[in-house]
């Protein structure tokens, strides 16, 4: 039965995708942990610490079909870790070879390095959706590079935009995270294989080059030194995790404030998605909720790999088992949001018309700068100030222009004809290098559009 939105048959791919349940379901970690355990075997047999026919026959034998699931399921409860219960059945269907199963491991090193190859596969699937997402926020930054919008501060009008401008400071954030996933994967990808208390005394000489040999089977790094407690490199990945999300829930805040009275922006249109029950007039933003719930789930399950970092002596007793519930749900909720953001990114619907209406609501007022900037060479900057604010109150007050409020004022006519004062409150042209950003953000290499 499903309890939770992540293997809720109505709620699943909310909240996840079936590739990455895939990469994190229970058939899958149990293959790994057996990948690992018959690498394990070839690594020695390699190293000479066990006989080579042995790793041949528990390659052969060891296998996920060979499995009393409801068994390990039931001895798994008990002892409180898989990897026993994997080993004993593993340990009899390999016959005479089954002695060398699991020579020398200890339980963490088998599933550290089985999570490790699932965040591997997983942080794949991450890597070509954000290119995907840089792709998409590229397009949209070249075609609206030059589209005239009001910028927001404090949600009110600040100064004009481009829709390309804000498309392009989307698209800076996911640059940096490529960069980011580029750098970390060294550090994460790294295997684990150090024995009981992390020495690996159990092998004595043999120890370091069965380790290496290892991870050479599995394609993963050689660890600096044992990581059975130094666990910042999976909180590294949740944490790199969180800032993906935090940048899709911040364009998910945009587009959602941009709907309804600004009318700026849509999620795009498909019959019924959004839909009321009772208005049938409702659009809502679906993506852009579950974009918004997911970097909040994220960031709760990073705190809780932080928190899991503080690990007790050699061998940590809880905040380990913590990293089981944070790493696939947060894995699940990054792949969904990504999911989520290629969607609507793809048919966004932009409606220039409103962004330019929404531009003009002010009459002028939103490039109050632009005026005052034109009279402070010959008022100076402050006394120009004053002018402009002193115009600007009775453009509110009266509900006039801008330009109507100067040219009934005085001060700026002495100091400007008409056609500079339509000039400087003409938002479209108080754009500043909005247009010109555009180009430098699409100039990185690999942010140019498709």
């Amino acid at each position: 039965m499903s309890s939770t939105v992540f293997d809720s048959a109505l709620f699943r791919d909310m909240f996840g995708t079936a590739e990455m349940r895939g990469v994190f379901s229970d058939k899958a970690l149990i293959e790994r942990y057996i990948e690992v355990e018959v690498a394990l075997a070839r690594a020695e047999a390699r190293c000479g610490v066990i006989p080579a026919e042995a790793a041949e026959q528990i390659a052969e034998l060891a296998t996920y079909e060979s499995l009393d699931l409801a068994l390990m399921q039931h001895e798994t409860e008990i002892v409180g870790y898989p990897i026993l219960p994997l080993v004993e059945q593993l340990s009899k269907t390999c016959g005479e070879a089954g002695r060398y199963v699991h020579w020398g491991a200890t339980t963490q090193d088998i599933m550290d390095t089985a999570v490790v190859l699932q965040v591997r596969a997983a942080l794949a699937i991450v890597e070509r959706d954000i290119q995907a997402v840089r792709g998409l926020l590229a397009e949209l930054a070249l075609r609206y590079r030059d589209t005239p919008m009001a910028g927001r501060t404090h949600l009110q009008h600040a100064l004009p935009i481009t829709f390309g401008y804000k498309c392009a400071v989307w698209l800076s954030m996911f640059d940096r995270h490529a960069e980011r996933l580029v750098e970390l994967r060294p550090r994460v990808e790294i295997g684990q294989f150090a024995g009981a208390a992390g020495t690996l005394a159990s092998l004595g000489d043999k120890g370091l080059e069965v380790q290496e040999a290892l991870m050479a089977e599995l394609g993963l790094g050689v660890p600096q030194a044992t990581w059975h407690v130094a666990r910042d490199g999976l909180a590294e990945a949740l944490n790199f995790l969180g800032l993906v999300t935090g940048s899709l829930g911040k364009i998910a805040l945009d587009v959602m404030m941009m709907t309804s009275e600004l009318g700026e922006v849509y999620e795009p249109f498909v019959k019924g998605r959004g839909a009321s029950s009772t208005m049938p007039q409702k659009r809502n933003p679906i993506s852009c909720e579950l974009m918004y719930a997911a970097a909040k789930g994220v960031r709760q399950h990073s705190g809780l790999m932080l928190d899991a970092m503080i690990q007790d002596f050699e061998r940590s007793t809880g905040p380990w088992q913590a990293e089981w519930i944070a790493i696939p749900e947060a894995f699940a909720l990054s792949a969904a949001s990504l999911g989520q953001a290629k969607f609507m990114l793809a048919g966004l619907e932009v409606r220039t018309e409103r962004m330019r209406k929404n531009l003009d609501m002010t009459q002028g007022l939103i490039v109050a700068e632009a005026v005052m900037m034109g009279l402070a060479p010959a008022l100076g900057r402050q006394v120009a100030h004053d002018v402009v604010y002193a115009a600007c109150r009775l453009a509110n007050d009266q509900g006039t222009s801008l330009l109507d409020a100067l040219l009934a004022q005085g001060e700026a006519t002495a100091q400007l004809d008409l056609a500079e004062l339509q000039r400087l409150t003409d938002p479209a042209n108080y754009l500043g290098l909005a247009p010109q950003m555009v180009d430098i953000a699409l100039a990185r290499e690999g942010a140019v559009p498709r």
